[in-house]
C-alpha cells in the first residue's frame, strides 16, 4: 500500500505584492533547472509516546509529525506557530508581543497560561524546554534546523510526567552529505526582516550544523518592537558502529523587547494598533538571555539499546511591568521590575530492549529523568522618585529552586491484530524558597509534591489499512513558581504553599484509516476530567494569587484528513470541538470581590471549535502555491463568562514558494500574504487580566517575502 503525498511551503512582505510576484516569476522563468518536491509521507515514524520508532498509524493514541522542511518553503521560520496551526486539538496563537511568547494549548491544557507555555511539555533534542515546574519557552525553538516536530495528545502524554497535558517535541537534522553553506534574507509589514546563514555537512564519520539568525520587527501594536537573536551547532560523532555521541549547543538572546500589553476591549475597537497609556508610561519591556548546551549517546546491544542524556544551561530575564507605584507601597510586594538569573541543568537514562514473548513481541523502555532548576531572583520598583519605568530599590532577593526526580517503565507487546501498551512514571517534585530578604518577613519553605501516573493503550487491525485503539491514564500538575508566588488577600501572606497539583483522568477512543492509496483519516474522541483545578484567585495591583477550584471536564472530537488528489493537488483537514466547562461551582476572592462560578461556566481561553484547511498546488516541478483558512469560535476571557468575549474569526493565508538547482547552488524564493482578505481578530486573550486587558489583537493584511541560496562542495 502506498501511504505517501506530496507539497511545500515558506513567507512574505506587503507594499507592492504585484513587483513581489512579478520578480519571483522573472527569477524562476530565467532558473535553468527545477527541482522536484519530495513526497510527504502519510504514515510517518515518531518517537514521542512509545520512546523507540513506531509508525504513527500503529499507536494508540494521538500524535502527529510536522514535516520541517514542508514549512519552511513557505514561512519566517521564527515562531513554532508557523508549524503547528494545523495540528488537531491545539490552539497556537501568537500574540504579537514577543516579550510574553506564544500561548499555546493541547486540548484546552495550558489555555489559562499568561507569558510562555504551561500545562504542555516541551522538549528539544531530547532536551527539556520546559522547566520542572512545567513552565516552557517555546521561543528557544530554531526552526532553521528542525527536521520534523512532533506533537503528542490525549492520555500517553502523561508519561512524561509534571504538566504534560501534551507533548510537542522537536527534532533538529541529522547533518549528512558533503558540506554545504546557506544564506537567506526576508522582509515584510511593521519593519519585519530577518537574515541567516548556516553550514552543515559530513566528513569522516563526523556531522556539524551550524545555524545563525537575526530578527527584526517594529511590531504590528505600538510599543512592540523585538529583535530576536539566535545560534545553534550540532556535532554527530560515530565513535564504532554500534553507537552515536551528539552534542548540541544554542542561544537565544532578546535585547529591550517592548511589551505592548493587552487592550481593553474600549481601545481594541477604537484602534487595535494601540497600546494602553501604561505601556509607555512604564516603558514595559523585557531582555532575554538563553545558553544551554547538552549531549545524548545511544550504543546498541544486539537488539538492545543504552540511551543518555545530559544537559546545562543558563538564563537571565529582566523585566519591567506597569504597577503603578501606590501598591508597591504594600511591605508585602515584590515591585514591579523582576530580575532572574536561571541555572538549569539534568541527566537521563534509557534502556530499551526487545524479546520475542510467546505468540508475540515485547518492547519494554526503563528510564529515569532528573532535572533541576536554581532561580536567582529579585524584584526592585520600577520607579526612582517621579522617574517611571527604570529599576529601584530592592523588594525581593530570593532563591527559588525546583528538583524533579522521574523513574518511568513503558511496556509494548504485540501479538496478530492486538498491540496492548502500557506505561507508569513516578514524579517527585519539589519546591524550595530560601528568602534573603527579611524586611517584610521570612517566607522561606519548601513544599513537595508525588504522583503516580499509568496509562493504559490497545489497539486492535481490523484491516492493514483501519485500526481502532484506545487508552486511558492519569495525569497531574503541579503549580509553577509563579503560580505559589503569592497568597492571602490580595497576595498580603507571601508564598502559597497550600496549592495542591491538579489531577486529571484522560479517556481517548479513535480510529486511523488510508482510504486508498493517498488519503489518511484520524479521528478520536475523548474525555478529560481534572479535579484541584488551579484558577484565579484574586489578581490586582500586579499580584495574581491562585487557589485550587473543583472538578472540570473537557470533551471532544478531533478531525485530521490528508490527501493528494492528484501529482499536483493536495489538501489537509482538521477541525477540533471542545466542550471545556466547570464541573463544579466554587467561590473566587473574597468580600465584596467574591464571585461565585456556576458549574457548566466555560473555561476561559478555550475556542468551542476551531478548524484548518490547507490547498496546495504544485503544477510544475519546483513551484508550490497554497491557500490556507483557518477559523476560530468565540474565547471567553475570564472565569465569570460576563466580560466581552474575544469574537470568533476566519483569516486566509496565501503562500507562493519556487525552487531551482543548477548545479552545486539550490535558489529559493517565496512570498507569504497572511489575512489576505484583511479582517479585524483578537489573536489571542489574556485570561482573567486584573486591568481588563484582556485582548491581543492581530495584524492586518500582512506580506513578506524571501529568498535563499545554498551551495554544496
Amino acid at each position: 500500500m502506498n501511504r505517501l503525498s506530496s507539497t511545500s511551503g515558506d513567507n512574505a512582505p506587503r507594499s507592492h505584492p504585484r513587483c513581489i510576484v512579478l520578480a519571483l516569476l522573472a527569477g524562476v522563468g530565467a532558473a535553468p533547472v527545477f527541482a522536484a518536491e519530495a513526497a510527504p509521507v502519510l504514515n510517518p515514524v515518531v518517537v514521542t509516546g512509545s520512546r523507540v520508532e513506531a509508525e504513527s498509524f500503529d499507536l494508540p493514541f494521538s500524535v502527529d509529525v510536522v514535516d520541517m522542511a514542508r514549512v519552511r518553503a513557505g514561512n519566517l521560520g521564527v515562531n513554532a506557530s508557523e508549524a503547528l496551526t494545523g495540528i488537531p486539538g491545539l490552539v497556537v496563537q501568537n500574540r504579537q508581543n514577543y516579550a510574553q511568547d506564544l500561548q499555546i494549548s493541547i486540548r484546552g491544557f495550558g489555555a489559562r497560561s499568561a507569558f510562555g507555555v504551561r500545562g504542555v511539555k516541551l522538549i528539544a533534542d531530547g532536551i527539556p524546554a520546559s522547566n520542572p515546574d512545567g513552565q516552557g519557552q517555546a521561543a528557544t525553538f530554531n526552526l532553521d534546523v528542525a527536521e520534523r516536530i512532533e506533537v503528542l495528545r490525549g492520555p500517553f502524554s502523561t508519561i512524561y510526567g509534571n504538566h504534560a497535558g501534551g507533548v510537542i517535541q522537536l527534532f533538529s537534522r541529522d547533518p549528512k552529505g558533503t558540506p554545504s553553506v546557506r544564506g537567506g534574507a526576508l522582509a515584510g509589514s511593521w519593519g519585519t526582516t530577518r537574515i541567516g546563514v548556516g553550514s552543515e555537512g559530513e566528513k569522516d564519520g563526523v556531522g556539524y550544523l551550524l545555524d545563525a539568525s537575526r530578527f527584526d520587527t517594529d511590531g504590528y501594536r505600538d510599543h512592540s518592537a523585538a529583535t530576536r537573536e539566535q545560534a545553534f551547532a550540532k556535532l554527530n560523532f560515530t565513535p564504532d558502529a554500534d553507537s552515536r555521541l551528539t552534542l548540541t549547543a544554542s542561544g537565544l538572546r532578546q535585547p529591550d523587547t517592548e511589551d505592548p500589553l493587552g487592550l481593553t476591549w474600549a481601545t481594541y475597537r477604537r484602534d487595535p494598533r494601540a497600546t494602553e497609556s501604561v505601556a509607555k508610561t512604564f516603558d514595559t519591556r523585557k531582555r532575554i538571555d538563553h545558553l544551554q548546551g547538552g549531549a545524548t549517546y545511544e550504543r546498541r546491544f544486539g537488539d538492545d539499546r543504552l540511551q543518555l542524556v545530559a544537559y546545562a544551561g543558563q538564563r537571565s530575564v529582566t523585566q519591567y511591568q506597569s504597577i503603578p507605584a501606590g501598591p508597591q507601597a504594600n511591605p508585602r510586594h515584590s515591585g514591579g521590575v523582576i530580575d532572574f538569573d536561571r541555572d538549569f541543568h539534568g541527566v537521563g537514562a534509557r534502556w530499551i530492549g526487545r524479546r520475542e514473548l510467546g505468540p508475540g513481541k515485547l518492547t519494554f523502555t526503563a528510564g529515569i529523568d532528573v532535572d533541576r532548576s536554581e532561580d536567582d531572583r529579585q524584584g526592585f520598583e520600577n520607579f526612582i522618585g517621579t522617574t517611571l519605568g527604570v529599576k529601584g530599590r530592592l523588594r525581593r532577593d530570593e532563591m527559588d529552586t525546583v528538583t524533579s526526580i522521574d523513574p518511568y517503565v513503558q511496556t509494548a507487546w504485540e501479538q496478530g491484530a492486538w498491540q496492548w501498551t502500557a506505561g507508569l512514571r513516578h514524579s517527585r517534585v519539589k519546591f524550595d524558597v530560601d528568602d534573603d530578604y527579611l524586611a517584610n518577613g521570612d517566607d522561606s519553605g519548601a513544599l513537595t509534591f508525588r504522583e503516580t501516573t499509568p496509562a493504559l493503550g490497545v489497539v486492535y487491525k481490523l484491516s492493514p489499512a483501519l485500526n481502532f485503539y484506545g487508552s486511558a491514564a492519569r495525569g497531574f500538575e503541579t503549580p509553577t513558581m509563579t503560580e505559589l508566588a503569592y497568597s492571602g488577600a490580595g497576595g498580603a501572606a507571601g508564598f502559597n504553599f497550600g496549592l495542591e497539583p491538579a489531577t486529571s483522568t484522560q479517556l481517548e477512543l479513535g480510529v486511523k484509516a488510508f482510504v486508498g492509496d493517498n488519503t489518511r483519516l484520524n479521528a478520536a474522541i475523548f474525555q478529560v476530567r481534572t479535579d484541584n483545578e488551579l484558577v484565579v484567585e484574586s489578581s490586582s495591583g500586579g499580584r495574581t494569587v491562585f487557589k485550587n477550584a473543583g472538578t472540570t471536564l473537557r470533551r471532544g472530537v478531533e478531525l485530521a484528513l490528508d490527501s493528494e488528489f492528484s501529482p499536483n493537488w493536495r489538501g489537509r483537514l482538521s477541525v477540533t470541538r471542545l466542550q471545556a466547562i466547570y464541573d463544579e461551582t466554587f467561590v473566587t476572592g473574597s468580600g465584596t470581590a467574591a464571585k461565585t462560578i456556576a458549574d457548566g461556566r466555560r473555561l476561559p481561553g478555550i475556542p468551542a471549535l476551531s478548524a484548518y484547511a490547507e490547498l496546495e498546488w504544485t503544477p510544475v516541478g519546483g513551484i508550490a502555491a497554497a491557500l490556507e483558512a483557518l477559523y476560530r469560535s468565540k474565547v471567553y476571557v475570564e472565569d465569570t463568562n460576563t466580560e466581552r468575549a474575544a469574537p470568533a474569526h476566519a483569516l486566509a493565508n496565501l503562500r507562493l514558494t519556487a525552487e531551482q538547482k543548477s548545479g552545486p547552488w539550490t535558489f529559493n524564493e517565496m512570498l507569504r500574504l497572511d489575512n489576505l482578505f484583511d479582517r479585524e481578530h483578537v489573536a489571542s486573550v489574556i485570561v482573567g487580566d486584573g486591568n481588563g486587558r484582556f485582548y491581543e489583537p492581530g495584524p492586518e493584511r500582512s506580506w513578506y517575502a524571501g529568498v535563499r541560496a545554498s551551495y554544496r562542495f
